[in-house]
């Protein structure tokens, strides 16, 4: 049997006093309870740690070389408990987040802002990634929380959905496409695209749309940010079809946008949570904080 902390606790105590009385007075045990934790401790030991006397109590040569490991241990407790209160009261900790590039620039800011302003001394990192690598993080738990489109069907991570985005048109200043209200897919991939890597969830989700209508697009130039795509759209090289929360991210290049239509295509973002592990409290008051900005996360 291993020896428990309150039996290293008594063990120390009537070292350090020498006597079962002052001992028990000190760790608020009755005598016959102290008794039994030092003969337990003896037992698990595998020998006699006190030599007991009508002269009081002395430490068997056994006895004095478990005491400071004893003490070390009980110190070691005493260390990992209060380290637990720190996390657990959020007075310490970290959250690790992945996001996507247009939710880590256009929500998170905000939303870390307020939380350390709350939680000062807890350690925050961001991953901003496509959304394959968010899933992945999360599901192995390198991410508390992330934030993506909606996943596909997967029992490891559980999504909730924050806001229905949609896709827009993005043109130079202007541009024809730009002369109506709102844009069909059809006239957009009329001209040359500025079109985002074939592993982002926003191509992924336009190659749907073009097989659908059964088109294709004549990709001028494929990129990997959204920021490059909008200097190369406000470049003239092309226009693009983009979501209309990542918009915020470029619309000081000198662009503009209009719905596109004939498809709709709504884009669903949320936070995404490991579907099998609890949060840390470092995570829990991260989604807390989410959850009252998310009334800022709309879509154009």
């Amino acid at each position: 049997m291993q020896p428990s902390i309150r039996q290293l606790k008594a063990f120390v105590a009537i070292a350090e006093h020498g006597s079962f009385v002052e001992a028990s007075e000190r760790l608020h045990l009755s005598q016959p309870a102290l008794s039994i934790a030092i003969r337990k401790l003896e037992e698990s030991a595998g020998g006699v740690l006190f030599n007991r006397s009508p002269r009081g109590v002395q430490l068997t040569p056994e006895g004095r070389y478990f005491l400071p490991m004893a003490r070390r241990l009980i110190g070691d407790w005493d260390d990992a408990l209060g380290d637990l209160g720190e996390l657990f009261n959020k007075e310490r900790g970290k959250v690790s987040l992945a996001a996507l590039p247009t939710l880590a620039a256009g929500f998170l800011p905000a939303v870390l802002a307020d939380y350390r302003r709350q939680y000062p001394n807890i350690a925050i990192n961001v991953h901003d990634v496509l959304a394959n690598q968010v899933d992945e993080l999360v599901s192995s738990q390198r991410a508390d929380i992330g934030f993506s489109v909606e996943p596909g069907a997967t029992e490891a991570i559980h999504f909730e959905p924050l806001v229905d985005d949609h896709f827009v048109a993005v043109c130079p200043h202007g541009h024809p496409l730009l002369e109506n209200q709102t844009v069909r897919w059809e006239e957009l991939i009329a001209y040359p695209i500025i079109a985002l890597s074939r592993l982002s969830s926003t191509r992924h989700a336009i190659e749907g749309v073009l097989q659908s209508l059964g088109a294709e697009m004549n990709v001028m130039c494929e990129v990997s940010q959204i920021g490059t795509a909008g200097r190369m759209v406000a470049a003239g090289l092309g226009v693009a079809a983009l979501p209309s929360l990542s918009f915020k991210q470029i619309s000081a290049e000198g662009l503009e946008w209009r719905p596109l239509t004939n498809p709709y295509v709504p884009r669903t973002l949320g936070v995404i949570t490991p579907a099998r592990s609890s949060q840390s409290a470092a995570a829990k008051a991260m989604l807390e904080i989410v959850k009252n900005h998310a009334g800022s996360l709309g879509p154009l």
